[in-house]
């Protein structure tokens, strides 16, 4: 299983319940074989440039982990599903993960350092 970042805009009128457009997006992630490590509510947000008319969007993103064969069928679902607006789908850079995993284990060590002094 490979990580992946999903980013989605929902659209704006659901902004008081948008509960049942992300359960959506959640079982279409588990029903392909993925499972959501983390995810985060972006809030409603004014979009650089009109998108059906629509001026603002509620961003969402989530990290997610998929077997191969599932973000073709993600996009596909996606693409006809009426809450969004549009969506982002990519691959999560091998450098990147290993980055954020020293800058982890580094700063409680810098903290540790910073409490001795």
């Amino acid at each position: 299983m490979k990580d992946y970042e999903l980013s989605v805009l929902f659209h704006p009128d659901l902004e008081m319940n948008l509960e049942p457009a992300i359960a959506k997006v959640k079982d279409l992630v588990e029903k392909n074989g993925g499972k959501i490590t983390k995810e985060e509510n972006e809030g409603k947000k004014h979009m650089a440039y009109p998108i059906r008319n629509l001026e603002y969007a509620n961003y969402y993103y989530f990290e997610v982990q998929l077997p191969s064969d599932a973000p073709a069928k993600i996009e596909a679902t996606l693409n006809i599903t009426d809450e969004v607006i549009r969506y982002l789908l990519v691959k999560v850079d091998e450098r990147k993960l290993k980055f954020q995993a020293k800058e982890a284990a580094r700063k409680p060590h810098e903290e540790t350092e910073e409490e001795e002094k």
